[in-house]
């Protein structure tokens, strides 16, 4: 065992038997590096990667590869999951000098933690054009010992380029109508017209663009949004990236068609693409949209909940196949031939026609990755649900991928609200308590007794590394959507401890946001990334929970925050809004109102409800009945009810229509679009 026994992050602890002497990212291990004069080797992934796995395999549980690091190197390994800050930073330079990135990632730095040398997978071999891993290591180590001076003079050059990146705000003023349009337009252009989704191969699932889309679409009508919306989620569900017996979705698929994805299995996509899919049911009522919230809820709820009630990062994309190796997908493809074994004759050839099983395959080695066949016409619905179940107890049968079961903040607060919401809007009170049962563990564990949030906790301990920006705004915002599924005014405190955090520690000068806190470890640059990649930048996300925040109470500082933090979506959205999806999404609640929705009414009443189903982008929704309800809300403060009946209040900046007691009339004043 090396010195990454006894840590909290999965994909650390999948190294801590490797030969290589590993350390943690410490300063303890830059002090080594100094007192023996060699470089460090820093090596970044997380547990699910599957590359990561293959280097390591071949590379670092090597007898002489890892004699060679512990003589001319000191080796860190940073889990990326648990230290986004320094993942972002050395990305961001590797990119640079690259014009590419991904994990495994391999930076060489010096003692003072400035890089000079970059890749990412590095094979055992040399290999289309590409050096052995112990090419590289040689070469790294002979220009430290006979080259200094220009090591020196690389890595000065480096850290000044990355010093020079800083945003000093994103614009000069909020997000319009111009700008939106712009985007829009932009995310018209970019889209698939025959598969849905943006862009080409591989293709990602676009949640945030797809929210941006419905909430454009009930403010406005546009019907061109919604059909590209509505487009893209069917496409996906029918999809391979889709796993059409178990529910949930992978990372992404590896070509337009949504057919094969890689396979891991992410709680911020589920999470995500859960919520989408229920805003796309509130604003459609398509069936086929709320199937996939539920199942997608209930797959998070089955495979990814930890015992402690948090919600595990991710499903590796390896498994055990039939012949004992680890190998990408084996969990999840199938052949007629099994099909056959599983269900028969006739039945089989039922399956492979609906799932689109062939025997060439849609995979590797005459396997395929089921998906809905779009030319299955009329099927009998009893027969398919029979034939999934039955596949899906074969499947149980398989070696399972493994879990990284670490509960990273971040991710559980986009659980949280898509789990509150989904379960209100369906009448699954479990899933509520699912999302409250997480919610408690981030107060407990994640929170402490100071409010500070640790980024990750793993069985119930929390781990050593701070909470970035995306952890305060991603646990606010699903703070918020707890609030009022459940009308616990608890959580709005809560958020609002956060937030403040966020206004006090994040926050720059004319607006902008850093991704740590003004309190963290220096790293040779302060990491500030604003656009929306697979989860809302923390830049994006604190921008939304502080505009509904101050929606629910009135506070001038969060509001002048969150028009602060828009600048940026002003500036990218015309340029890029594939990659500013949220900070779209979050800029069309700002031109809304948002609105403010008071019921002074039972939780969970006809006129709670329809609250919560309104399509207003972004609206706040407060309820609850007696005298201390104000207390708990500022929105129930002065809120009578009318004629002894429960009563909606709807509001723009605390400036309300007549209240209501009706619900039809409700759902009108909640449509989205301005009414007369």
């Amino acid at each position: 065992m090396n010195r990454l026994a006894g840590v909290t992050s999965p994909y650390l602890l999948q190294h801590a038997e490797n030969p290589v002497d590993w350390w943690p990212w410490s300063p303890e291990a830059f002090e080594e590096a100094r007192r023996r004069d060699v470089p460090i080797l820093l090596s970044v992934g997380y547990a699910s990667c599957h590359w990561c796995h293959v280097m390591a395999h071949e590379s670092f549980e090597d007898d002489d590869t890892a004699a060679y690091l512990n003589e001319h190197f000191v080796s860190v390994k940073v889990d990326r999951e648990e230290r986004p800050d320094v993942d972002a930073v050395y990305m961001e330079a590797v990119q640079a000098a690259t014009g590419q990135g991904g994990w495994p990632m391999t930076v060489f730095l010096t003692p003072d933690a400035e890089p000079f040398y970059f890749g990412t997978y590095f094979p055992p071999e040399p290999r289309h054009g590409s050096p052995s891993f112990r090419q590289v290591l040689e070469g790294v180590s002979a220009a430290w010992t006979g080259r200094r001076e220009e090591v020196a003079e690389v890595a000065g050059r480096i850290v000044a380029d990355l010093a020079g990146r800083s945003l000093a705000h994103g614009g000069d003023g909020v997000p319009g109508e111009s700008e939106v349009a712009q985007a829009l337009l932009g995310l018209t252009r970019e889209y698939d017209e025959q598969y849905g989704g943006f862009g080409g191969a591989p293709k990602f699932p676009p949640s945030m663009a797809v929210e941006f889309l419905l909430r454009h679409y009930s403010r406005t009508g546009a019907e061109g949004a919604l059909q590209m919306a509505a487009d893209t989620c069917s496409a996906m569900a029918r999809g391979g990236i889709y796993d059409q017996l178990g529910g949930g979705f992978a990372r992404y698929s590896v070509d337009r068609e949504w057919v094969v994805p890689h396979f891991e299995k992410m709680l911020y996509d589920n999470a995500l693409l859960c919520r989408v899919y229920a805003h796309l049911w509130r604003t459609t009522g398509s069936e086929e949209a709320r199937r996939i919230a539920l199942e997608t809820a209930d797959f998070m709820v089955r495979e990814l909940r930890t015992a402690e009630g948090g919600f595990a990062s991710a499903l590796d994309a390896d498994s055990e196949d039939q012949e004992g190796k680890h190998v990408e997908g084996a969990f999840y493809v199938w052949t007629p031939a099994q099909l056959r074994a599983v269900l028969g004759e006739e039945d089989g050839a039922f399956a492979a026609a609906y799932f689109g099983v062939t025997e060439e395959g849609t995979f590797e080695e005459g396997a395929s990755v089921l998906q809905l066949a779009g030319d299955a016409g009329p099927v009998d619905a009893e027969r398919v649900a029979r034939v999934r179940a039955r596949l899906l107890a074969a499947r149980e049968e398989r070696p399972r991928p493994g879990r990284d079961d670490k509960v990273v903040a971040a991710w559980n607060g986009l659980a949280i609200a898509a789990l509150a919401e989904t379960g209100a809007y369906f009448d699954r009170p479990d899933l509520v308590e699912r999302a409250t049962e997480a919610a408690d563990l981030l107060v407990r564990v994640h929170l402490g007794e100071v409010a500070r949030l640790t980024r990750t906790s793993r069985d119930g301990r929390a781990g050593d590394n701070a909470g970035v920006l995306e952890d305060y705004g991603d646990v606010a915002e699903g703070f918020l959507a707890l609030a009022a599924v459940t009308g616990e005014g608890a959580w709005l405190e809560f958020a609002g401890f956060l937030l403040d955090v966020v206004l006090e520690q994040f926050t720059g000068e004319g607006g902008q946001l850093y991704d740590t806190a003004h309190e963290a470890e220096q790293l040779i640059r302060r990491p500030q990334d604003p656009t929306d990649s697979a989860t809302p930048a923390g830049w994006t996300a604190a921008a939304g929970a502080l505009l509904s925040y101050a929606a629910h109470t009135g506070s001038e500082a969060h509001r002048a925050a969150a028009e602060g933090a828009l600048g940026v979506v002003k500036a990218l959205a015309p340029r890029a809004p594939r990659f500013i999806g949220w900070g779209l999404a979050v800029a069309e609640a700002l031109l809304d109102g948002p609105r403010e929705v008071a019921v002074a009414g039972p939780v969970g009443g006809e006129l709670h409800r329809t609250a919560l189903l309104g399509r207003a982008p972004g609206a706040v929704v407060a309820a609850g009945e007696g005298p201390g309800a104000g207390a708990e809300f500022p929105l129930l403060v002065d809120r009578p009810l009318v004629g002894g009946e429960p009563t909606a209040y709807v509001c723009r900046h605390f400036v309300c229509d007549a209240p209501t007691t009706d619900a039809g009339e409700l759902a009108v004043k909640l449509g989205g679009r301005d009414t007369p």
